[in-house]
């Protein structure tokens, strides 16, 4: 049954106290106010109703706004510079007081979504200043099994993130290597994308040390099968 989190839930009945509560939601490609009213008082709605066991808030690493291709880890400095990243640290502080845990997860691709490969494909691929931006991506399949494991893991903030962050020219480089095509043209830096323009490592080392290993342990060995179904689906 669907239910509108951003709205009080009520009495959850039967399924009131549950072992754990995931919220894993999206905001639609919303603003600040969707991001409010999903992430934010959806989580607030979501405890007062079910009163879980465990809470497990699903972020995003857009929260560090690093710039300086530097590594970072859960410790690090979080300060993002748009109003929506600061709204996903407000949630982050409600599953942290509940005592649960908060997966911060880099850019999540998988067959049928990949903004880079989609990019490229229709032409509008640019090497923003020379593409030497990090990027950080997570294979939709491996950010699944991280929550998995997160849910029996301890309380806390993680990043999940695969093993080998790449300077967009690099991940660019294996799209044209793969598929046989030239490199985009070199253009300005996109620094009025909704979630910041920053560049960073992000380091997934306390992930790793609960067991959890990505499938794909960089974009590079998901790219045949993100091209396949591709073009499984342009013959559907």
């Amino acid at each position: 049954m669907a239910r509108d989190i951003s709205q009080p839930l009520g009495d959850a009945g039967e399924w009131r106290q549950p072992d754990l509560l995931i919220h894993c939601a999206s905001s639609g490609r919303g603003g600040e106010e969707a991001y409010r009213a999903v992430y934010l008082e959806g989580l607030k709605h979501l405890i007062a109703a079910y009163d879980p066991g465990k809470v497990l808030f699903t972020g995003s690493t857009s929260v560090y706004a690093q710039v300086d291709g530097g590594l970072v880890t859960e410790e690090s400095v979080v300060e993002p510079d748009r109003a929506t990243g600061r709204i996903l640290l407000e949630a982050e502080a409600v599953a942290l007081a509940a005592g649960g845990t908060v997966a911060r997860l880099s850019g999540i691709y998988g067959p049928g979504r990949s903004v880079l490969l989609r990019k490229f494909l229709e032409g509008t691929a640019v090497l923003e200043v020379g593409g030497g931006r990090w990027i950080n991506q997570i294979h939709r399949d491996d950010a699944a099994r991280a929550l998995v494991v997160l849910g029996d893991a301890q309380a806390g903030i993680y990043n999940v993130s695969d093993n080998t962050p790449a300077t967009q020219c690099e991940v660019y480089g294996w799209i044209a290597g793969h598929l046989g095509r030239p490199m985009p043209p070199e253009g300005p830096a996109d620094i009025a994308r909704k979630r910041g323009w920053t560049s960073k490592r992000v380091d997934n080392a306390r992930l790793r040390a609960t067991g959890w290993a990505p499938i794909f342990p960089s974009y590079r060995e998901a790219l045949p099968g993100l091209v396949g179904a591709l073009r499984q689906g342009s013959q559907d």
